[in-house]
């Protein structure tokens, strides 16, 4: 569920291909996401799930698979 709703970010606010974002995907390499962009995902996944992401974290996840995780841990933490 939580993949999804990310992929759909991805897909909708920076008009990647549907069939590029997997887990596996790399965020910058793969995706083409640059530092602007990550924080355009950050923000909007904080409000989706109403969390707060910290920039050094964020700029540590490598992979869609990796944000995943880390957004299913701070949910499954509120």
């Amino acid at each position: 569920m939580i993949f999804e709703k990310i992929k759909k970010i991805i897909v909708d606010e920076l008009g990647v291909s549907e069939d590029k974002v997997t887990l596996e995907a790399r965020l910058s390499e793969d995706l083409a996401i640059d530092s602007i962009d990550a924080v355009e995902i950050v923000m909007y996944i904080e409000e989706e799930w109403d969390i707060s992401v910290s920039d050094e974290e964020a700029f540590a996840l490598k992979t869609v698979g990796d944000l995943v995780n880390y957004v299913e841990g701070l949910v499954e933490s509120k």
